[in-house]
């Protein structure tokens, strides 16, 4: 969870395109970001698989009046909505934007190329989106911004907690690295969501983002400590994190999703 999911990027620049807040190519210039090439296939009325900026111009054709994004796991079909087929799907991929209006989704399939263990420039990224009908419901589990904001700081305090008990300052160089690649990105300033999402859910999503990276360095430093740590304290470990990755999850869902849940209420 150090690093904002796909879904995410291409609900939130989607978001400002249909908002009129950013031209078609630097929306998806940022939602490809490092990425290769992103496409989308089985698109209503298109034959081929098609770039970013035709498929969002066709997606509000088709209707689209703002993105949502779900972000699943096992056990929790958070931001879901419907049929088995896509719910299936976006599980497995563990993410998926919905075209509201459209009655579409979007899964994203990854297909990486270059050296074994290589990062960055060494790899190369393409996405294809994966269009699918979707039914036009409530999505599942998902927070509002203020319920959100609420949840994080206890979670924050049990991720805490768990790193206390873990004495992650000593815990070895992977966590550590983790740690400062969190501290170095926040402290860069970037713009983690789009234009015309409201200060809240930007404020939230940077406070669910750490409470990521707390869950991932813990997970880590469990790792390094190999076979000083019993399979159980394992097992025991992962289920008191659970419930503070899935307020993490919930939490990002709502700060993508706020654009359009402002733009509803406005309307209501």
């Amino acid at each position: 969870m150090l690093d904002e999911p796909r879904s995410g990027r291409l609900a939130a620049w989607g978001n400002a395109l249909l908002a009129g807040l950013v031209s078609p190519d630097e929306a998806a210039h940022r939602i490809a970001d490092d990425d290769a090439v992103h496409r989308v296939e089985d698109l209503p009325g298109e034959e081929a698989p098609v770039g970013l900026t035709l498929a969002l111009g066709r997606l509000r054709t088709l209707g689209a009046v703002g993105l949502r994004v779900a972000l699943p796991a096992p056990g929790h079909p958070l931001g879901l909505c419907g049929p088995p087929e896509f719910n299936a799907r976006a599980l497995e991929a563990e993410e998926a934007v919905l075209a509201i209006g459209a009655g579409l989704g979007l899964v994203p399939e990854i297909y990486e190329a270059g050296p074994e263990g290589g990062t960055g420039p060494d790899v190369h990224v393409e996405v294809v989106w994966r269009c699918l009908p979707v039914r036009e419901a409530p999505p599942a589990d998902v927070p509002s911004l203020g319920e959100a904001e609420r949840e994080l700081a206890e979670a924050l305090r049990d991720a805490t907690e768990v790193l206390s008990k873990l004495d992650v300052a000593g815990a070895g160089p992977v966590a550590q690295a983790a740690l400062e690649a969190y501290r170095a990105r926040a402290e860069a300033g970037r713009q983690v969501l789009a234009p015309g999402y409201p200060p809240r859910a930007v404020r939230v999503l940077e406070l669910a983002q750490r409470v990521g990276a707390l869950i991932d360095i813990a997970h880590q430093a469990g790792g390094e400590h190999g076979g000083a740590v019993s399979s159980s304290e394992i097992a025991a470990r992962a289920e008191a994190l659970r419930p503070v990755e899935r307020t993490a999850r919930r939490a990002q869902v709502a700060a993508y999703n706020s654009a359009v849940e402002e733009r509803e209420r406005r309307r209501g």
